[in-house]
């Protein structure tokens, strides 16, 4: 059962402060988005860190997915295994410490070009608008890391795969060599959408791995983008699912599962040739501290269940459960033990 989970993706600290709505004006932010740092942003980094309650938390989409898995999981301890790059700095110490923490089973490729990289959540209300800056996260190498012996054996122990689409900007080569021994060998890949600007700009890449995609996640916001970029015409969700469910596909063994989250309203999959809808666990907006995580925790709730072959709708409760224990709390954070039955 170790190393049963992979995952490979950005590891990144997030920065994390409430902020007003002129703080997001001023950078050209939107309330609820997920964007690459440009140039322009620069000083947002050194305004966000002189904020009166600034919170640093190991993030990363994939990894706080891995985090949360092995977190619902808890015994044995490295079920989860995640790679990405970091840089030899304080930052990255901290990253290497809070996986050990969590029991994650973390092989870092370490570079020192680059710094570890940082993501700036500027939490409104129930809103993040999230800021990443990959710097060494974008230096993880396929030749240097992957591809080394003792890396992809750990690769090959692993029966579910899971990657956030955030990583097609950095090396969508890795994710062809990892989505394909799924493929080859009837093991389950699973690939985020992650956010709008990937289906805009990183099309090419993303259909290239589509065809060995077993699970696709989304948000309601992401699909929407994805059937809009690929000509779908259509913007009701589900049609948007049974669409994407029947896009073309290497492994004909498993037939390709939807997710798309929608915030409060009801998670929409496809079981089979169905498309069904399945209700989120009620919360008090009083008690929503910040959704930052929310989506991620969705996902690591979901890969714990699916990896000890629980069906779909197991998963998918496990998911809703997660995500509810973390929107109570600031960042991608949980406590000791989860209370799932």
């Amino acid at each position: 059962f170790q190393n049963a989970l992979f995952g490979m993706g950005n590891p990144l600290l997030d920065i994390s402060a409430v902020v007003d709505k002129d703080f997001l004006d001023k950078y050209g932010l939107k309330p609820n988005d997920q964007i690459l740092a440009e140039e322009k942003h620069k000083a947002l980094f050194d305004e966000i860190v002189k904020k009166s309650k600034v919170e640093y938390h190991a993030g990363g989409s994939t990894q706080n997915s891995v985090k949360i898995a092995q977190w619902m999981i808890q015994e044995p301890h490295k079920v989860a295994t995640f790679f990405g790059c970091i840089g030899t700095d304080h930052f990255g110490e901290i990253l290497k410490q809070k996986a050990a923490e969590a029991h994650v089973d973390a092989h870092y490729y370490e570079q020192s070009q680059e710094p570890t990289g940082t993501c700036a959540a500027c939490i409104t209300g129930d809103n993040r608008s999230l800021v990443a800056n990959l710097a060494a996260a974008n230096c993880y190498n396929k030749e240097k890391h992957l591809d080394v012996d003792s890396n992809w054996s750990l690769v090959e122990k692993a029966r579910v795969y899971y990657i956030a689409g955030f990583f097609l900007t950095v090396s969508p080569e890795s994710i062809l060599k990892v989505a394909k021994h799924a493929s080859d060998n009837n093991k389950i890949f699973g690939l985020n959408l992650s956010a709008p600007f990937i289906s805009q700009f990183f099309k090419e890449p993303l259909m290239k791995v589509m065809p060995y995609v077993d699970i696709i996640f989304g948000n309601e916001t992401e699909a929407a983008t994805f059937a809009k970029e690929q000509g779908f015409e259509t913007e009701d969700i589900a049609e948007i699912a049974r669409r994407v469910q029947s896009l073309p596909k290497v492994n004909k063994n498993r037939q390709r599962i939807v997710v798309f989250t929608q915030g409060r309203e009801d998670t929409v999959a496809t079981v089979g040739d169905k498309v069904k809808m399945f209700p989120v666990l009620d919360i008090d907006q009083n008690d929503i501290v910040d959704t930052n995580g929310a989506g991620d925790a969705f996902v690591g709730g979901f890969l714990s269940e699916l990896v000890q072959e629980k069906p779909l709708e197991e998963c998918i409760r496990a998911g809703h459960y997660a995500a509810n224990v973390i929107i109570r709390r600031v960042g991608c954070t949980f406590p000791e033990k989860p209370d799932f039955h």
